[in-house]
């Protein structure tokens, strides 16, 4: 027999429908997985009994002709969603013992559509990174490995045990949050399938929060069905959300194997970077005959204020991560320093035992480029921008359908190598950034690998709320790069 774990979620889905195998079977195979993959270190926490306790309930559903979309699909939770009674640090120290009393809206839907929680995954503290090393609980570590190396590699970030679980098949998806590709890198970087839909499709009610107008969740997969199942239960407009969207959520799954003839795909020449990998190049014109194979024509258009985009992002976000995060004091909830003489240095002792570096250094930024004195000059002048490069790709989405990049401008990279340089790290989240900004659905999907058989993926862009016509050519990208990898399991 099939492992469970092995099959996709949807194969799974319709497994568990048909009773070929029980939701209890699934769970336990996973978590005989998680068990062995320590040292991958995707995992914050494992809620086994738990896990159980909802896989025997979706059987009971199963047993009677019931059940949701997801009834009895193992999942995993990125640590920063809230989990009722269940540990949520956000890859943080500063929230050691937190266990929310609510649960996060995505979850909760979740959960109402029949998926079990199999626990939750280690991240980049408070979402800040792209390597997943900034994390209180320790870097995760790829499941891939450059050909006749062991040297441990990044999972991408912030959502790196999201990325590694679901490529090393440690759970048959996983949420995710990306305010500035945080999903869609560590999904290039592992081989799997992520998606970031349109800022407000998804309710962002009860996930921590880093730079509200940018963050959004979505899910990280095995394949593109996987994803447009996946996100289908995560979407829906939430009142508890004021930036969340009341609009039908379309089935996406229906959109797949679509044909796409006649979709126009957008090329943008400011996407080709100096010093980018030759083979990252060579992907991306591969994709392009892809796509003109499967019917679509191809359009160059130019995005000059592309070059504009990460500066901005990196204004904007810091400047919203500083207010975000001005709630972590140690009053209510979380870690408290124990040594302290009054109210003040309570404060300030707990952020700064409770705080790693990176998220110091954004807090740092974030409250100069809102002072008195600069705010007019940063924050302001780069709302301003940011209001231009969407106005920008709203202007080319006039002659195209969709736009297609890589999705990361390299494959995953040795852990250590860029922790020494800030901007060196930043520079991961060049293709992927502009989209947030602008608040447009993007997706990665698996074209290749590299000449040392690690991972390359390539990004689709779309109209805002536009994602069924994303979800077609992504599927038409897949079918095309028939990629069906995997890595070597050597954690075992």
């Amino acid at each position: 027999m099939t492992n469970p774990a092995d099959l996709s979620l949807a194969a799974l889905r319709d497994a568990l429908k048909a009773k070929s195998v029980s939701s209890l079977e699934a769970t336990d195979a996973y978590l005989s997985r998680i068990d062995a993959a320590g040292d991958l270190n995707a995992f914050v926490s494992v809620t086994a009994d738990k896990a159980r306790n909802m896989a025997k309930a979706s059987d009971d559903k199963l047993g009677r002709g019931e059940g949701g979309a997801l009834e009895g699909v193992p999942l995993g939770i990125k640590d920063l969603f809230c989990t009722e009674d269940v540990l949520t640090t956000a890859g943080s120290h500063i929230l050691d013992g937190f266990h929310p009393k609510y649960e996060s809206t995505v979850t909760s839907q979740l959960w109402r559509d029949g998926a079990v929680m199999l626990g939750k995954l280690n991240m980049d503290e408070f979402a800040m990174g792209s390597s997943n090393e900034t994390s209180f609980y320790g870097p995760v570590i790829n499941p891939w490995r450059a050909e006749g190396s062991d040297a441990k590699l990044s999972p991408g970030g912030s959502s790196g045990g999201s990325s590694a679980s679901v490529s090393a098949r440690l759970c048959a998806g996983a949420t995710a949050t990306d305010t500035g590709g945080s999903i869609r890198q560590p999904a290039s970087l592992t081989a799997t399938v992520g998606v970031k839909p349109t800022y407000g499709r998804v309710s962002r009610w009860g996930i921590v929060a880093f730079a509200s107008s940018l963050d959004q969740a979505g899910p990280i997969t095995r394949d593109v069905r996987d994803a447009a199942v996946m996100l289908k239960s995560m979407a829906g407009h939430d009142p508890k959300d004021s930036t969340s969207i009341d609009a039908p959520v379309p089935d996406y799954e229906a959109a797949l194997g679509q044909s796409v003839k006649g979709l126009k795909i957008g090329v943008p020449k400011e996407y080709r970077l100096d010093g980018m990998p030759a083979e990252i190049e060579t992907l991306w014109a591969q994709g392009i005959e892809w796509m003109k194979d499967a019917g679509c024509e191809i359009v160059d258009i130019s995005l000059p204020l592309t070059k504009y985009a990460l500066p901005v992002y990196y204004i904007v976000a810091p400047a919203e991560a500083s207010s975000n995060l001005a709630r972590y004091d140690g009053v209510k909830y979380g870690h408290r320093a124990k040594d302290y003489s009054d109210i003040l240095s309570m404060y300030e002792e707990t952020r700064a035992e409770g705080f790693g570096d990176e998220v110091k250094r954004r807090v740092l930024i974030g409250t100069y480029v809102l002072s008195a004195g600069y705010y007019d000059a940063y924050y302001l002048r780069a709302q301003k921008v940011r209001k231009r490069i969407f106005d920008e790709l709203l202007e080319a989405y006039k002659s195209v359908d969709l736009i297609l990049t890589p999705s990361a401008p390299s494959a995953a990279f040795a852990l250590g190598d860029k922790m020494k340089d800030p901007v060196q790290m930043y520079l991961n989240d060049v293709f992927t950034v502009t989209a947030n900004l602008a608040g447009l659905p993007g997706a990665s999907v698996p074209a290749g690998l590299d000449k040392q058989g690690l991972p390359l993926g390539l990004q689709l862009l779309a109209k805002p709320f536009d994602e069924e016509t994303m979800f077609k050519g992504m599927y038409a990208l897949e079918q095309a790069a028939g990629f069906t990898a995997t890595p070597e399991t050597w954690w075992a």
